[in-house]
């Protein structure tokens, strides 16, 4: 029997507790032996099947030597951290959903967790349900990753398909997004492009091999985003869509951002819609290869979290530890990157033209739509400085 112990019993702690539960016999056969929840770590009891397991002690799950495997999912970073060096110190395996840590501090945790010869696995953190780590360290292992980039948000990508869909504005589809429980109460992390940003940031260090701090990636979100932006791109055969991008520059440098994008409509990334995610990765010898599923949920997630609890327990010595340097030298200011953008102005195209030379025109009623010739973020930015502009966002293509 081998024995695991949970820590936070909210969506996730609770789905990892249910596939243990209901995969029991499929998660046997590949162990060799059952796998069972031990111990609850929660603040406050509560009623129900799992009622007989909660503690609110810590230290009763870290000094339980039966305990091989911590699934973190408490979320946040304080205490999460806390605990986490304190099941690694203690030769447990550690697995967790927690984007905020792993993207924080998640460099020095895997460097505990290899000297004291366990494992530190976070698949979730990313991509929920959506297996995206393994396949960048170990299937593509082979290639110079270039570039990863995405749809990272699953609220965001709900909201924006129903601005397309039904004409919502932003206010609106957010509420509806609140209503059927994809946005929390305070939506900023989502909406203001925070989630997004840590993903990408585990993606960076993982693809490139070097500590990218989250305080230095810009992260912009969607609520800016106007209904009529929204409208334009459509018309002009694109969809707009938040991206976490991740690009590897000249000179052995790297950059990272989140942001809005127009995405040409024959881009597969175009048809992700509702809450399902997407992460493309592009390598030097496969090109492109994408990802798709829902990116969050309870049972995605957990899904994610328990497959980690089996490769931690069936780690071969000869296994390639994951990890990255924390050296954070060589970031890019990602306004260096080269791209078409995006901008709608007050006034004529004529303003446009003198700012810009020319321009690829689509809308023009008062107010102007349009694209520019390819340059880089920072030019963009200098050359619309005399315009009145209501709305700025990058191309892909």
């Amino acid at each position: 029997m081998i024995q695991i112990a949970i820590l936070g019993f909210g969506t996730v702690g609770t789905g990892v507790a249910k596939v243990i539960t209901e995969n029991a016999r499929q998660i046997e056969r590949k162990l060799g032996e059952p796998l069972q929840v031990k111990s609850i770590l929660v603040r406050h009891f509560m009623d129900g099947p799992f009622r007989q397991l909660m503690t609110d002690n810590f230290q009763t799950i870290e000094e339980d030597g039966d305990i091989r495997v911590v699934v973190e999912a408490i979320g946040g970073v304080e205490a999460a951290y806390d605990y986490t060096k304190r099941a690694l110190n203690a030769g447990k395996h550690v697995v967790t959903a927690n984007k905020q840590l792993v993207a924080e501090r998640g460099c020095e945790l895997l460097a505990l967790a290899k000297r004291k010869n366990v494992s530190y696995l976070f698949e979730a953190s990313v991509g929920g349900g959506i297996p995206i780590l393994h396949p960048l360290t170990q299937c593509m292992a082979a290639n110079r990753i270039d570039e990863v980039y995405g749809i990272l948000n699953g609220t965001t990508n709900y909201i924006l398909t129903r601005m397309v869909r039904s004409g919502a504005s932003f206010s609106e589809a957010l509420g509806e997004a609140q209503a059927k429980g994809y946005a929390e109460a305070d939506p900023t992390a989502d909406v203001e492009g925070i989630d997004a940003g840590r993903k990408i940031c585990i993606l960076a260090d993982l693809a490139f091999g070097r500590q990218v701090d989250p305080e230095n990636v810009p992260m912009e979100g969607i609520s800016k985003i106007s209904l009529r932006d929204v409208k334009v791109a459509r018309r002009a055969g694109y969809r707009v869509k938040l991206l976490g991008r991740a690009v590897r520059v000249p000179g052995g440098g790297r950059t990272a951002y989140v942001a809005p994008h127009l995405i040409p409509e024959e881009n597969p990334l175009a048809g992700v819609e509702d809450v399902f995610n997407a992460v493309v990765l592009r390598g030097n010898a496969t090109g492109e290869v994408m990802f798709y599923g829902r990116g969050a949920g309870e049972m995605p997630t957990a899904s994610a979290c328990v497959a980690d609890v089996m490769e931690a327990l069936q780690s071969s010595p000869r296994r390639e530890e994951i990890g990255w340097s924390p050296e954070g030298d060589g970031f890019t200011d990602p306004l260096e990157l080269r791209g078409r953008h995006y901008f709608r102005v007050e006034g004529s195209l004529s303003g446009a033209a003198a700012a810009f030379g020319q321009v690829e025109v689509l809308s023009e009623d008062g107010e102007t739509a349009f694209l520019t010739d390819a340059m880089t973020g920072r030019e963009a930015l200098e050359r619309s400085g005399g315009l009145e502009v209501l709305s700025h966002m990058r191309v892909l293509e």
